[in-house]
């Protein structure tokens, strides 16, 4: 008889993965960045383990967007007091803080649990090619 084998979380060896956003599309990287966070790449992907590889994303101002969402997407925040919501425009988040808006789709296609947020702590954003994360990656 032939068992799935189910990944332990000490024997997970992690990789670290560079993606080059420059002339890519948005919501192209954050799809590929959040598979490869769940580890859904790998043949050992276990559901309720973080077996996923770190990934570092560098020049994340220069990314392309499909169709007007640039103009026409808001981003809401509520403090949980009336009449608090804030509505902030992609393209303002886009030009100010990109390692946010980053951040903020992956969160959305990963687990909305203490699992997901682990994987999120994996993913390290950068608006330009500058990163200190060179010893980590291999070659």
């Amino acid at each position: 008889m032939k068992f799935t084998q189910m990944a332990k979380a000490n024997e997970i060896e992690r990789d670290w993965i560079v993606i080059d956003a420059t002339d890519k599309v948005f919501g192209r990287i954050i799809t590929e960045v959040a598979t490869i966070l769940r580890g859904k790449n790998k043949p050992c992907y276990t559901p309720h383990v973080d077996c996923g590889d770190y990934v570092v994303i560098i020049n994340a101002s220069k990314a392309k967007f499909s169709g007007t969402k640039l103009e026409t997407k808001n981003y809401y925040t509520h403090s949980g007091y009336f009449g608090s919501t804030k509505t902030h425009k992609m393209s303002d988040m886009f030009a100010n803080n990109p390692e946010k808006l980053y951040k903020l789709s992956t969160r959305g296609m990963l687990p909305k649990t203490t699992l997901g947020k682990a994987m999120l702590k994996k993913l390290k954003v950068y608006a330009d090619a500058e990163h200190p994360h060179t010893a980590q990656i291999k070659g």
